[in-house]
């Protein structure tokens, strides 16, 4: 594949999609060989955590051989996204422990990038570049030639980010959430790109929501000129200017080959990206007028999340995205609408005066006995 600008700040070159590193297959021997297809099929950057299970490991044994050398590895941790050990701070000293951890896992002696793993507000910024902070301690590792460059992740408001994007004078790369059904980064996006900061994008599918070959999503995929869902939400994101790469989560081979075909047909005309989001928002609009997500109702008395029950009846009622849908209502456990009470103290503190317990019914019909 071709490779393009990573952002001025870190001066690398990468291709347009890249290797996540959280949905490997399970068997060590299968992931090796699906990250060294990955290798071998043009992807370069690879994006992990020490969060994410073994994946450090599964990568420590696909980058012996050579590969290590073809690659731009990039690992993360932060104490709040994970603790490793009960004594985990945000100090300079412990995050200095975790890169030598890390770097034993990955068995490498240096890494591309380490990345402050989810910055998700302003009190976590400050933690990470104070005196003695995280920031600190990934200097000194880069100091000591073990990392040649940083940056973070994030999930922090992108109003909240706006106002702190331009102290990040350390920071080469960010990775943001960003797809078809969620543009809220794009102006901080634009912001990051715009100061040299190379931009990632990660969960471009939607965590796997806009892989489903839903009657709708076809039906957008078909009037774009896209193959598949995956392909139409893929190029939905490499079609935006300031998006340097995507990572996509691997879990078997055509997850890799999908991605760079997406990749290869390139990014959609005006017109068709106009075509898609007047289609999104017509949808979009009427699903707003369900449930905001506000999470005004919480708690509930009787532990019933209700915003993700109603955001499962709304991605199958408006998107037809039935079964991922079911299966994260199925993974709700005790918190599904089989726990609704019908007590009515949600009906008085909804802002959208919905009718939260005629649909908390409904999902007991849609997705109940499952």
């Amino acid at each position: 594949m071709r490779e393009y600008s990573f952002g001025r700040r870190c001066g690398l070159a990468v291709p347009r999609v890249n290797i996540g590193g959280m949905r490997f297959p399970q068997d060590m021997d299968r992931a090796v060989a699906l990250i060294r297809h990955a290798i071998d099929s043009g992807m370069r950057y690879i994006d992990t955590s020490r969060g994410y299970g073994d994946s450090e490991l599964k990568l420590a044994r696909a980058l012996k051989n050579g590969y290590r050398e073809k690659v731009i590895l990039s690992t993360k941790w932060s104490p709040w996204a994970m603790r490793v050990a009960d004594s985990d701070t945000a100090s300079a000293d412990c995050v200095r422990r975790r890169i030598d951890e890390q770097m034993k896992r990955l068995e490498v002696d240096y890494l591309d990038f380490y990345q402050v793993w989810s910055i998700n507000s302003r009190e976590d910024y400050r933690r990470v570049v104070s005196r003695r902070g995280m920031l600190a301690g990934i200097r000194k590792a880069m100091d000591e030639g073990l990392v040649l460059h940083t940056g973070f992740t994030t999930h922090d408001e992108p109003k909240s980010l706006m106002k702190y994007i331009d102290e990040v004078d350390w920071c080469e790369v960010i990775l943001f959430t960003y797809n078809m059904l969620n543009t809220a980064y794009a102006p901080v996006i634009a912001a990051a790109h715009e100061r040299g900061i190379g931009t990632i994008v990660m969960n471009p599918v939607g965590g796997g929501k806009l892989a489903e070959a839903s009657p709708v999503l076809m039906e957008l995929a078909r009037r774009a000129g896209a193959a598949s869902a995956p392909e139409l939400a893929l190029r939905y994101v490499l079609s935006n200017p300031n998006v340097d790469t995507l990572i996509a989560g691997i879990a078997k081979k055509p997850d890799v080959d999908g991605a760079i075909s997406a990749a290869e047909k390139g990014p959609f005309t005006r017109s068709q990206i106009k075509a898609i989001e007047t289609f999104t928002g017509k949808v979009a609009e009427q699903a707003g007028r369900f449930c905001a997500g506000c999470e005004y109702c919480m708690p509930c008395p009787h532990g019933v999340n209700i915003p993700v029950v109603m955001g499962c009846i709304q991605d199958a009622r408006y998107w037809g995205i039935t079964e991922d849908a079911r299966v994260r209502y199925k993974e709700l456990g005790e918190a599904g609408a089989e726990a609704c009470e019908e007590c009515g103290e949600c009906l008085i503190k909804c802002t959208q005066k919905l009718h939260i317990i005629e649909e908390m019914r409904k999902a007991r019909r849609h997705f109940g006995h499952m």
